[in-house]
């Protein structure tokens, strides 16, 4: 582009992020390489008042990458703008998904009314919530049970044998639980995960392939990056999140990888998700992730693939419009 956009990233606070593997720094640096202005800010530094919402931003100089530890970043100045100046809003707080993060979108609709363009799109961010998303293309995900109910999900473990349950809040393989046909402690669990009833949890069918990793399938504008990140379980564990010490291992998209995100793309990049991180084992599509999208730095380092670039071309085509 000929003249620098002016992006304001709503993120964690900087000192929390890791720099040299977060997937917001590495769109930051593509974006600065561009000569675009960076600014950042938090929720908390969102404010509301007579129709308009600002915040309390930054503007960073990007360092260049240096050891793991060290700085990447020079706040050059600061001060309290609205939203609307910028040429787009990126919300790239991490989950999870809590009221607070609920208020934040609020915050940005807000600011789209007075003009902003923000990215992802709020109301979109509140309509899918990562887990439940899937519903919608059953077509494309193993048998699910959404419920709180106890002998509703009895009955689908009866029915199924070996099932998986997860909170719907959850993030980085928190509160999974595999239960295998003949699990001992199937009431202790079923109790613990749905808080004796009172939360709702999502079963699935087990999909043994995850033994070959937890595939990021990542959308740009509603087309899928040529490379997934299998996120591949450490020996005696079930999960393959790299919270929880899965290995990554990026590769091909496989057909049934390209099938999926080239039926649920343009729907979802339709909907104002500029940026979305589908979730595949084997060939079944299991969660939907739109908040905070990771796995740009691993794919660019196994691959050359530049994710994060690919990311800057659509965000700068989107604002353009």
């Amino acid at each position: 582009m000929s003249q620098g956009l002016s992006l304001l990233f709503v993120v964690d606070p900087l000192p929390l992020l890791k720099a040299y593997k977060d997937s917001t720094v590495a769109m930051m640096r593509a974006a600065a390489a561009r000569r675009h202005d960076i600014w950042a800010c938090t929720p908390a530094d969102l404010r509301w008042r007579d129709g308009r919402v600002s915040a309390q931003a930054r503007r960073l100089q990007l360092l260049p990458k240096a050891g793991k530890d060290a700085p990447w970043y020079v706040e050059l100045d600061a001060g309290a703008r609205a939203l609307a100046g910028f040429d787009a809003v990126l919300m790239r707080k991490d989950p999870p998904f809590d009221t607070e993060f609920l208020y934040a979108t609020h915050m940005l609709s807000a600011a789209q009314r007075d003009g902003a363009a923000v990215f992802n799109d709020p109301r979109a961010l509140r309509d899918h919530n990562e887990k439940f998303a899937v519903t919608e293309f059953a077509e494309y995900t193993v048998p699910t049970l959404v419920s709180r109910e106890i002998e509703a999900l009895r009955q689908f473990h009866r029915d199924l044998g070996t099932v998986v349950v997860k909170p719907l809040d959850g993030m980085g393989g928190t509160g999974i639980f595999v239960l295998r046909e003949d699990e001992l402690n199937l009431n202790a669990i079923l109790e613990t995960v749905t808080a004796a009833g009172t939360r709702t949890v999502m079963a699935q069918r087990y999909i043994p392939e995850i033994r070959n990793g937890d595939k990021r399938v990542l959308l740009i504008g509603g087309a899928a990056v040529p490379y997934a990140l299998a996120r591949i379980p450490k020996p005696g564990e079930t999960r393959g999140n790299l919270a929880v010490g899965g290995i990554a291992r990026a590769q091909p998209l496989s057909d049934s990888d390209r099938a999926i995100a080239e039926a649920l793309g343009p729907t979802l990049a339709a909907r104002g998700l500029l940026l979305v991180g589908l979730d595949v084992i084997g060939d079944y599509l299991t969660e939907i992730n739109v908040t905070s999208p990771t796995c740009f730095v691993e794919i660019e380092e196994q691959t050359g693939c530049d994710v994060a670039a690919l990311f800057v071309d659509a965000l700068e085509k989107a604002v353009s419009r």
